[in-house]
């Protein structure tokens, strides 16, 4: 590319430029197409929360195509989510998309995907990511790239440990060994045993994650300055998200940060978090995708929140493109297709504990 200039008094940026051409060149000549099929991954280890427990998790793999160039997508639906293969294939079949004779439209595309109808977020976010893969492989450039990240900024991913038996947990902690930084997952009457059960282990960093299992907000409290001597960095999500002002109180009081997840799903949520929670985990699975999510960002940070990448159990489609925000957060927790015997793709890679994004262009994956 060649370097920035001035045109009529204004900074063109190179990478603007180098759009302009390519689209320019590309508008009419094509039409989006669209395709997704079910998959279900299978997770290595139960995966348990202070209200669940599964063995797989059930998605959709979506394709987008333009002039033989195509883009990757994913749908990933953890229970919470309200979503299933049959109401994610449902929405995608209304998605009609040959309309478009321009992926560089990715407001109005994404717009209009949108407004198909209410909720269906994961669904939404697997033509979103797709589209970011397949525009990001038309101008030949990464995203993080493209939104003027620094890859070498990216934090480490911590690796999620749910709750178990203690035979289990230290199995779980010996797996996680290349990993920095452990995500905790608590919630029941047994926290302070499985965490004594890891700090037997390990002095690595921990947080946790309490997935709205806490009720009362002076024990949530007194549990937090207990975690503080342990060792633990943040508490995610401790309380219902229905109870702002407990939440809010705890984060008034409590000796360690707190971060909102089941409260924050997308760019509305951002500022009714703000005081509420320290910070917000941005997942593209509730955002709609990397559109939203880059906004969540944004605004965050102008709000001097603390932000986290998260994921959902995800083949590594849809944790790479995550991934390609991480630069701009303080925590990451991007270990998603670690969690599955089944990914069908290659993409970001953790390297002594660190998210480590690729040059390719687009998200940066490749089908196994």
């Amino acid at each position: 590319m060649k370097t920035s200039a001035l045109a009529a008094g204004s900074l063109v940026l190179p990478w603007e430029s180098a759009l302009s051409a390519i689209q320019s060149q590309m508008a009419g000549k094509g039409r989006l197409q669209l395709r997704y099929r079910a998959y279900t991954l299978q997770l290595k280890h139960a995966f348990t929360l202070s209200t669940s427990s599964r063995t797989t998790t059930p998605v959709v793999l979506t394709e987008l195509e333009y002039n033989g160039v195509i883009g990757y997508g994913e749908a990933s639906m953890p229970p919470y989510l309200g979503e299933s293969h049959e109401s994610v294939l449902k929405f995608l079949s209304k998605v009609d998309l040959s309309r478009f004779d321009d992926p560089f439209q990715m407001e109005n595309i994404l717009a209009y995907v949108d407004g198909i109808e209410e909720a269906n977020k994961a669904a939404k976010a697997s033509v979103d990511i797709a589209l970011h893969d397949l525009v990001g492989k038309l101008i030949k450039q990464p995203w993080y790239k493209i939104w003027g990240f620094d890859p070498a900024k990216t934090p480490n991913t911590s690796f999620t440990i749910g709750i178990d038996t203690p035979e289990v947990i230290r199995q779980k902690v010996r797996e996680a060994d290349p990993y920095r930084m452990l995500k905790v997952k608590l919630g029941r009457d047994t926290d302070k045993l499985l965490i004594n059960n890891i700090r037997e282990i390990t002095d690595k960093p921990i947080c946790v994650d309490v997935n709205q299992g806490w009720t009362d907000k002076q024990m949530a409290l007194d549990m937090a300055h207990w975690l503080k001597e342990k060792g633990i960095v943040f508490i995610e999500q401790p309380m219902p998200k229905e109870k702002l002002d407990d939440n809010a109180w705890l984060t008034q009081h409590s000796p360690l940060p707190t971060m909102g997840d089941e409260a924050v799903q997308r760019l509305d949520d951002v500022l009714k978090a703000y005081q509420v929670y320290s910070g917000i985990n941005i997942k593209l699975m509730k955002s709609t995708g990397m559109r939203e999510a880059h906004k969540m960002l944004v605004l965050a940070r102008s709000l001097k929140m603390k932000v986290m990448i998260g994921c959902m159990t995800e083949t590594s489609c849809a944790v790479t493109a995550a991934a390609h925000l991480a630069p701009m957060a303080d925590w990451a927790d991007l270990d998603g297709a670690l969690l599955i015997s089944n990914d069908v793709y290659k993409g970001m890679q953790v390297v002594n504990g660190k998210v480590t994004l690729t040059d390719r262009p687009g998200i940066g994956i490749q089908k196994i």
